[in-house]
């Protein structure tokens, strides 16, 4: 059975983790001439429907954060990318690992690739692990990438 992976969606966080497995992601796509898409997930604040002025507000600030998330990304891409022809950033709002899987699925990625901070014990269990939903739930293959630079947070 042979594998192609013509699509390839990275998510990041702006973390030294993700910028890790963007550069891993870039180095994939690069490779095997895949499309590569980097995709933010912005998570909103609860605004309660009676704060009708502040919804107001938050709407802009949602709209200003997404402005600079892009920027961010494609500052990213012009960094570790060298096929950017091929690369597409989009930013999204909603719950990271819900969205990651949706993009995947919407997009059909045939590859995955998320960083993972290596939590464990306590912190994992209130914290959760996006990667590791991503993981059991994602259409397609995941690719959890460590940063080697980073200390394991169980030490």
């Amino acid at each position: 059975m042979k594998f192609k992976f013509r699509k390839i969606l990275c998510a990041v966080d702006f973390s030294d983790t993700s910028d890790y497995a963007l550069q891993y992601a870039a180095s994939l796509a690069d490779a095997l001439g895949a499309h590569l898409e980097v995709l933010h997930v912005m998570d909103m604040p609860y605004v309660p429907s009676s704060s009708v002025a502040v919804t107001e507000d938050i709407g802009k600030l949602a709209e200003h954060i997404k402005r600079e998330c892009e920027e961010r990304l494609k500052a990213l891409v012009e960094k570790y990318c060298e096929k950017r022809a091929l690369v597409r950033c989009r930013v999204v709002t909603g719950t990271a690992f819900l969205e990651i899987i949706r993009a995947a699925k919407d997009g059909k990625a045939d590859l995955v690739v998320v960083g993972t901070r290596g939590r464990s014990g306590l912190k994992y269990i209130f914290l959760g692990s996006v990667a590791e939903k991503v993981v059991r739930k994602a259409p397609c293959p995941v690719l959890a990438v460590k940063n080697p630079h980073q200390r394991d947070e169980s030490e």
